[in-house]
């Protein structure tokens, strides 16, 4: 039996994304969508994506369906802890995009609450489902790179002028916004940072509260942990990467999407791999896809969490503490 799923809000700039990936794929059962705001209905709606997906009139005829497993939050971000409360009250499972707000509170009340009903809480980053990651992680995870002293990633964007105010009321700016994928990462490699040092900057000056050009230091007792991201890069994406040192090996990303290059380096054979720098074939799958299909073999239970309510925790917090929240 497919799963049914449904999704509420369109304004957050994966939500398009998450509803191909729920029509594309072969075990949900895509109900519909619910946008509380007319206009953005109208604008949104219009899109390719949402093209035979059916609309709710009201919050209510989506929540109480009792038939809907699960629902996609995909508002802005500043209402989705809201939306993601209700369908948490409503004995459903949710996949919640990121960054998870910049209520620390409400983000802990909303965690608390998945425990106690027992519900998945799931959130957005991409990049946990990147073969090209999975296989970093791999690396680390399996002591094959050594002792981890060193991660370094940066990913940029070109934002234009007439989107710097809505960005803008997020402290933390395009850190807050965009590289909070990183900081997911980051975590997953070496966990809780013992301190953290953010430079936010504003260089193109047309909106002095958007931070611009952003970089965070993450300070652990036996590594270091450099990220950064601007709105101000040409042609970012070929330049998107993330590095990995240890002291038996090196693993170095660059582009992350969408197709991505991995080399690996190590101080001697092992695994099936050369002394040396050499590249690592990875598969290339679109965004959202291994996010949801791991997703709905949670629900069914024929899988384990992938990441627990306690990363998503020391996720969130350490993002807020990079933008200046906490």
């Amino acid at each position: 039996m497919k799963v049914r799923f449904a999704q509420y809000g369109m304004l957050h700039s994966h939500a398009a994304g998450k509803a191909a990936v729920l029509k594309a794929n072969p075990d949900v059962h895509f109900c519909g969508v619910f946008e509380p705001d007319p206009e953005v209905r109208a604008a949104r709606g219009a899109m390719e994506a949402y093209t035979g997906v059916d609309r709710y009139d009201t919050r209510e005829e989506m929540l109480d369906d009792d038939s809907i497993s699960a629902i996609a939050v995909e508002g802005a971000i500043a209402q989705n802890l809201g939306f993601a409360r209700e369908v948490l009250e409503r004995g459903k499972h949710v996949w919640l995009d990121k960054p998870a707000g910049d209520d620390w509170e409400d983000f802990q009340a909303l965690v608390a609450l998945a425990r106690e009903k027992g519900l998945l809480l799931q959130l957005g980053y991409m990049f946990r489902y990147n073969a090209g990651f999975q296989f970093i992680l791999d690396c680390v995870k399996s002591g094959r790179l050594g002792d981890v002293f060193s991660v370094r990633g940066r990913m940029s964007t070109l934002v234009a002028d007439d989107r710097r105010e809505g960005l803008a009321v997020h402290k933390g700016g395009i850190l807050f916004e965009l590289l909070c994928h990183l900081m997911d990462i980051v975590v997953a490699v070496l966990g809780r940072p013992d301190r953290v040092t953010s430079f936010l900057r504003n260089e193109r000056g047309i909106v002095p509260a958007f931070r611009d050009n952003t970089a965070a230091v993450f300070e652990y007792e036996n590594a270091l942990a450099i990220v950064e991201s601007s709105s101000l890069e040409v042609s970012a994406f070929p330049s998107r990467r993330f590095e990995v040192y240890g002291t038996r090996g090196s693993v170095v990303m660059e582009p992350l999407e969408p197709d991505p290059v991995v080399r690996l380096c190590l101080d001697e054979a092992r695994d099936g791999f050369t002394k040396g720098w050499q590249v690592v074939p990875v598969e290339n799958e679109p965004r959202y896809v291994g996010s949801l299909r791991s997703m709905v073999a949670e629900i069914r239970g024929r899988r384990p969490t992938v990441r627990s309510l306690d990363h998503e925790l020391i996720v969130q917090e350490t993002v807020l503490r990079a933008a200046g929240v906490l």
